[in-house]
């Protein structure tokens, strides 16, 4: 967690509310993720359709 923050340039904290689905990413945040993992910026995501 601190090391992706790290290689992120993100704060531990940001990382640690992303992994609890309590924070969205920004584009660029899950950009720099998807680099990280060598993983396109869909393959973080999972889309849910929501039923109002």
């Amino acid at each position: 967690m601190l090391l992706l923050a790290e290689l992120v340039s993100a704060r531990r904290e940001t990382i640690v509310h992303l992994e609890n689905g309590r924070y969205n990413p920004s584009l660029k945040l899950a950009m720099d993720i998807a680099k990280v993992f060598h993983v396109t910026v869909e393959d973080l995501f999972e889309f849910v359709d929501e039923e109002p």
